[in-house]
């Protein structure tokens, strides 16, 4: 999946501290440790709208990560306080995708993507339509 991260303002921004064990042995973040980034600001804003993913998942409902892009710019390191920007981008019948940027103390962008959800019923395993109150909340971000 191809994509640019977020050129206009964010719609929603979470700040990551680093912790030291999200670093590898070369002091700068681990790149799968990216993800963990961009799932916490997610669920943030899943829940700063009201609709925390305890309450998507307690109706039966998961989003797995169908297809993740990520573009590696510059290192973060250890303490640094990372702005994590997201900006949803595409909003479909049974699917998602949200763009992201991480950015370093200094503005600096350290990482951006695109992460694509797809909708499905625990219980079936299959896609199933976005419920109206996720689909309003993705469509308002």
């Amino acid at each position: 999946m191809t994509g640019a991260a977020p050129s206009a303002p964010a719609a929603f921004v979470h700040h990551v501290r680093v912790l030291y064990a999200d670093t590898d042995t070369g002091g700068v973040v681990y790149h799968a440790n990216y993800l963990r980034f961009l799932e916490a600001a997610r669920a943030e804003l899943f829940r700063d709208r009201g609709l925390a993913y305890a309450r998507i998942e307690a109706r039966g409902l998961v989003f797995p990560v169908v297809e993740a892009a990520l573009r590696y710019r510059r290192p973060a390191r250890y303490d640094d306080l990372l702005e994590v920007r997201l900006v949803v981008k595409v909003v479909g019948g049974a699917s998602f995708a949200i763009a992201h940027e991480i950015a370093l103390p200094d503005g600096e962008v350290a990482c951006t993507g695109v992460v694509r959800f797809a909708c499905i019923s625990r219980e079936t395993g299959r896609p199933v339509p976005l419920p109206d109150d996720v689909r309003g909340l993705l469509q308002g971000a």
